[in-house]
């Protein structure tokens, strides 16, 4: 069993369930002692994006900014698709801190050694 954990997430504020649930799954991974990694493609790097994912709450009741606050103090690295991100003009200066870019060489070398959760 390995310790690593890659969360990957596809869709942005368009699907508030599915996106809080990516950073609460990430949350849990982390609080279960696992290297955690989230990966935000497609228009899931929206949520990256400083400000866009304040009010994002998901039916449960979890709050994303919440989450997100949570994984930042705990230094878990958020990444954000570079091509997706560029696609959509998000710039690294845009992002939330704690946020970088990521490349599909870093996702495939991530989940190579990692259990991955895709949302």
């Amino acid at each position: 069993m390995t310790d690593n954990v890659v969360i990957t997430l596809s869709c942005g504020t368009d699907n508030p369930n599915r996106a809080t649930r990516a950073f609460h799954l990430a949350t849990i991974a982390h609080k279960e002692g696992k290297n955690t990694t989230v990966f935000l493609l497609d228009d899931a790097v929206f949520l990256a994006k400083k400000g866009l994912a304040d009010n994002l709450r998901a039916a449960t009741g979890d709050i994303a900014d919440d989450l997100i606050t949570y994984l930042q103090a705990h230094s878990v690295p958020i990444l954000a698709c570079t091509p997706c991100a560029k696609a959509r003009r998000i710039t690294e200066a845009d992002l939330i801190e704690g946020a970088r870019m990521g490349t599909a060489v870093e996702l495939i070398q991530l989940s190579c050694d990692a259990a991955v959760i895709s949302l």
